[in-house]
């Protein structure tokens, strides 16, 4: 299996490796990223609060444009899947599909995968109707039919969070217990937030385009939106396998830097504690691209082997 070595890897080809692999590449650090292509950012249809596309942009596009950039920058983008890690003697060692690798350093930006009701229909409205962060999208949705699906803290948190763009808020549980405590269940009794609490038949649809929710015996509610609350997986295998630590949530324990608490390892976006948003991914790469190149110039100062100009990377 041929093996390549590098400077720098990025694992995850979202908006936190994209943006990382700009920085390093304009560092003439030479860096590769390896992406899986499963960025949550493809399942936005209109990314409306991203700076500097005032009429809105889709997730697959910002994507396009940021491998485009990425590789005008000299590093090369490898779709492939990454299954095991290990670091011997300071060098990070990687096992794919069909190759490894091998780095001075390591940044995991695997990010998350948020989880869909299992619902007929659901998968069809995702990014169009149907949604999973409130601070991205409930501004698209003002003064609709808005369904939240959950029944924990976090859907009674959306539903009195989405009173202020619409007047017409309802929690649908498809019938699971309530877990939500008596202070949030006081605040929905008190702003009158009505709760369907039957099982879920159907998300019905028109193109991804909801129009209702079909209970049992064919009782409708219609609906123009909903945001679902069942939760996220963190994609932090790799990295518990190298003992990185991470917090009681599961994401990766990082310093300001984005240092992890193994030493070359760095970690950005949603597989942090970050606010799962696409600009703030984007930041904490740019972040931990700038801590691996000056960690790797410091080091190569203290060795006296600081680079002459054209002896880093060839072709740039």
């Amino acid at each position: 299996m041929e093996q390549q070595h590098r400077d720098v890897i990025i694992i995850g080809g979202g908006l936190a490796g994209l943006s990382a692999a700009i920085y390093l590449g304009r560092s003439r650090r030479d860096t590769l990223l390896i992406h899986s292509d499963r960025s949550m950012a493809k399942w936005e249809d209109d990314v409306q609060n991203y700076l500097g596309f005032p009429d809105g942009i889709s997730g697959d596009a910002i994507l396009e444009r940021g491998r485009r950039q990425v590789e005008r920058f000299g590093v090369q983008i490898k779709e492939d899947e990454i299954r095991f890690v290990t670091k011997v003697d300071e060098i990070f060692h990687l096992r794919g599909k069909t190759q490894s690798y091998r780095a001075l350093r390591l940044l995991v930006a695997t990010g998350l995968t948020h989880l869909p009701p299992e619902i007929a229909g659901v998968r069809e409205c995702l990014g169009l109707s149907l949604f999973f962060c409130k601070d991205c999208d409930a501004f698209r949705v003002q003064g609709k039919r808005i369904v939240i699906l959950g029944h924990n803290n976090e859907a009674a948190d959306y539903a009195l969070a989405m009173l202020l763009f619409s007047a017409s808020v309802v929690i649908a549980t498809n019938d699971h217990t309530l877990t939500w405590d008596s202070d949030h269940g006081a605040w929905l009794e008190e702003y009158r937030i009505a709760i369907r609490r039957e099982r879920i038949a159907e998300v019905e649809h028109a193109d991804g385009h909801l129009r209702a929710l079909t209970f049992g015996a064919g009782v409708r509610l219609e609906a123009d939106a909903a945001f679902a609350t069942r939760g996220d997986v963190t994609h932090t295998e790799l990295l518990t396998g190298l003992g990185a630590e991470l917090d009681s949530e599961g994401q990766v324990v990082v310093d300001a830097c984005l240092r992890t608490t193994v030493p070359g390892l760095y970690a950005a976006g949603c597989v942090t504690p970050a606010n799962c948003q696409m600009i703030i991914a984007a930041g904490q790469g740019a972040t931990a691209a700038q801590s691996i190149n000056r960690d790797l110039f410091d080091e190569s100062l203290r060795r006296h082997a600081l680079p002459c100009f054209g002896q880093v990377r060839e072709g740039t």
